[in-house]
């Protein structure tokens, strides 16, 4: 495996493993939370991650053209 290639699988697996953890840290303690309802993640916590990998993903084409 080239290392662009390694970089590639290891930013999909990041990302799918941040979209599935993500919701499971959202949902609080569920036992002593007085308001179970009042979690600060919202879905713009989502999109900056996808943003983040996006331009990772840009500049390693970009590295890898020079």
């Amino acid at each position: 495996m080239t290392n662009s290639q390694y970089l590639k699988t290891l930013l999909a697996l990041t990302f799918i493993m941040i979209i599935l953890i993500a919701p499971a840290l959202a949902q609080g303690d569920g036992f002593d939370d007085p308001a179970p309802g009042d979690v600060p993640i919202d879905g713009g916590l989502s999109l900056l991650v996808a943003a983040g990998v996006g331009y990772g993903m840009k500049k390693v084409k970009q590295k890898r053209k020079k």
